[in-house]
């Protein structure tokens, strides 16, 4: 019998389809890629029409003599890279680097890793499609032409490490307007006013919202308009004025795209988008499941298309009648048409790669954060295959005199695709009382309770509310939200605390630059654009190195005249109160390698180091100094004195400031739990501030 060889990139991938292939099949893995553009220079001949120069990478040698010993025994190949853009890049690559043959290899895809799509890949083989390499080559190129003009003049004027690059310039930009929004902004003080309405028969009195008068809506501006307005009311009698009641339905989600699972992912679970995508990536590639051997659960995890396979759907309306009835059955719907017109509809959404692996039936097989996920993944393609919520609406207008208050209500009636999956910023349904009352209701004036509020500036991107943006003006593409978002954390351009992303003075020096040399690289609308471009390339509608001729000369002139005309940029160090104890001077933090470290600023004559132990704004519980971060040697996390080793406090669990209200002892957080950490104690208390995950 003949012999056939499938190539993958991942060795997941190997023992899963493996599982499913006889004997006449080797499946074997390149761990990627295994040729790129030298990190040694830029790569690309601008004088000979762009031409990228691709070299094998590097430790990739020995993978690919391996494979070629493979290729000889076969008498077909088969290349088996992801399904998208970067996949079909790989294979072209893998196709370059074995010297195959055109008639004896074939490109094959599947959206999942299951035993059906596998086999309908193999029924399916095509030629490798250069469309989509060629956008491929495109964005690389690009992106290869920015960073190795731009970033060596960074180096030259700000300090050597930094990089630019064509999203995540952009992203930072983003990130520092919204920085100067929230820094001009300057808050406004209004007021609301409530008046708490006593209804016969009912001893608790319900809260009516002040809302205007009889020509409209006011908002109560100032302290004066406020008194003047409950001075007119507590002569007038309340009286109920209008009474609605109506029926509202809450839509059904769509299933998951890569971005919308980013962003749930990190509100429901505290996830950041770079573990997202990891623990998506396993989930995909294959999990060993007892009972069933490996399997993968999920289809794959980077696309921007809300379309279902028609065979997923009927399974799951099927499991649907089957829990819940006919009714919870949703109507069919269309995918939703993004923001970029040239969505990429080639894939399907995130969905299980089998309905019928019910999250709760394989947690043993998974890790927590595997089943954290599954499950999200799991509810939300049910949810978006059932019907619609339905609630009940009242609202009410109560007069008194010339103002009108108002209040409203909701009551669930039908839970619909709710009764699988709940939003994690879904608004709770509140009945506020307006159910009690109808037109002949009476009802009696009891007090005011009156509130000064002042206006808020815009929020501080959180990596979620990031990617929603960057999504929704069509800015980069599923498989690239987590990268630029990790490149600029790593770059030390944008800081994380708690969940929000705030700029630091170097990232705000790299905007300054990169605004004022280069607009068009942070011009959002011009970035947006370039995607546009690199879809019409993957449609086949436009030649990939037009793209780049038309864009390398304005960027080669701008990196000149910057070159030229900027002034260097001097980025100070952080000074520490830790007196280096070699010649006196306070410690400044530096960065390496493995993070922030103190250094003397007298270097070279003082080359003083210490290690940088971040505080967590806790006492030792046993002495009383500063609890800081550590590390083990293979890189664990724990939480110690840092008077250590006089002092050997130590907790794999991060302590609190709080003390245990039963037995005075410290506490430590659990997940969402703060726990006293004395176990014969047991004390448990909801987490007031919850901590971002690793």
């Amino acid at each position: 019998m003949a012999k056939n060889l499938v190539i993958v990139e991942s060795p997941t991938k190997v023992k899963t389809i493996r599982k499913f292939l006889g004997k006449n099949y080797s499946v074997e893995a390149t761990n990627g890629h295994v040729r790129d553009l030298p990190k040694s220079q830029m790569g690309v001949d601008v004088d000979n029409d762009f031409e990228p120069k691709y070299i094998t990478i590097r430790g990739k040698g020995e993978l690919l003599a391996g494979l070629r010993k493979e290729v000889k025994k076969a008498d077909k190949i088969y290349l088996a890279t992801d399904p998208d853009r970067e996949g079909e890049a790989i294979s072209w690559h893998l196709k370059k680097a074995l010297k195959l043959d055109e008639k004896d290899c074939k490109r094959i895809t599947f959206n999942e890793i299951t035993k059906n799509a596998v086999k309908a890949g193999l029924k399916n083989p095509r030629d490798i499609d250069m469309d989509l390499v060629d956008a491929q080559q495109a964005r690389r190129v690009l992106d290869r032409v920015v960073g190795y003009e731009i970033s060596p003049l960074l180096w030259a004027k700000v300090k050597r490490g930094l990089s630019a690059g064509r999203v995540q310039s952009v992203a930072l930009r983003i990130i520092c307007d919204r920085e100067e929004e929230i820094d001009a902004f300057i808050p406004q003080e209004y007021y609301t006013l409530d008046a708490m309405i006593r209804i016969k028969g009912h001893k608790t009195p319900v809260a009516a919202r002040f809302y205007g008068n009889k020509q409209g809506k006011l908002d109560i501006s100032d302290k004066e308009s406020l008194d003047e307005i409950m001075k007119a009311c507590e002569k007038e009698k309340f009286e109920v004025d209008s009474v609605k009641k109506g029926r509202r339905e809450r839509k059904s989600p769509l299933p998951f795209t890569t971005s919308t699972m980013q962003q749930e992912a990190s509100k429901a679970l505290n996830f950041s988008i770079q573990k997202t995508m990891r623990i998506a990536q396993q989930l995909y590639e294959g999990v060993d499941i007892a009972g069933r051997g490996t399997a993968g659960l999920i289809t794959y995890l980077r696309t921007d298309s809300t379309r279902i396979s028609a065979e997923a759907a009927e399974l799951a309306r099927n499991t649907i009648t089957e829990s819940f009835g006919a009714e919870y059955v949703g109507r069919a719907r269309q995918a939703k048409q993004s923001g970029n017109a040239n969505i990429q509809d080639a894939h399907e959404a995130i969905r299980p790669a089998d309905v019928t692996l019910i999250p709760s039936e394989i947690k043993d097989s998974l890790s927590r954060d595997q089943f954290r996920l599954y499950q999200l993944i799991w509810r939300r393609f049910m949810a978006s295959q059932m019907s619609d919520a339905v609630f009940e609406t009242t609202s009410v207008k109560i007069s008194a005199g010339e103002y009108v208050f108002s209040l409203s209500g909701s009551k669930r009636i039908f839970d619909g695709y709710m009764a699988v999956y709940v939003e994690a910023d879904s608004k709770e349904e509140k009945d506020e009382g307006a159910a009690l009352i109808d037109e002949n209701t009476s009802i009696e004036f009891g007090s005011f309770d009156e509130k000064q509020h002042f206006t808020q500036p815009p929020a501080h991107y959180t990596e979620a509310s990031l990617v929603h943006t960057l999504e929704e003006l069509g800015i980069g593409r599923p498989s690239t939200y987590s990268p630029t978002i990790s490149t600029i954390l790593k770059r030390r351009y944008i800081t994380k605390e708690g969940r929000n992303l705030y700029v630091t003075e170097l990232g705000s020096v790299v905007n300054s630059i990169m605004k004022e040399s280069f607009p068009n690289i942070v011009d959002l609308n011009f970035t947006a654009r370039m995607e546009s471009a690199l879809d019409n390339v993957e449609e086949g509608k436009l030649e990939w190195k037009s793209i780049i001729r038309d864009f390398y000369p304005q960027l080669d002139s701008s990196v000149k005249k910057a070159e030229s005309e900027l002034e260097k940029v001097q980025i100070e160090d952080e000074v520490t109160d830790i007196i280096c104890e070699n010649c006196g001077r306070n410690m400044v933090v530096k960065y390496g390698p493995h993070g922030k470290f103190l250094a003397c600023p007298g270097f070279p004559e003082c080359r003083n180091t210490k290690p940088y132990l971040e505080k967590i704004s806790v006492a030792c519980p046993s002495c009383g100094k500063d609890i800081v971060i550590r590390k083990t040697k293979k890189g664990r996390v724990f939480y110690g004195c840092e008077d250590y080793p006089e002092c050997d406090f130590m907790s794999w669990a991060r302590p609190v400031a709080d003390k245990c209200p039963e037995c005075g002892g410290y506490m430590v957080v659990k997940g969402k739990k703060i726990a006293c950490a004395n176990r014969e104690c047991g004390y448990v208390t909801a987490k007031k501030d919850e901590e971002q995950e690793d």
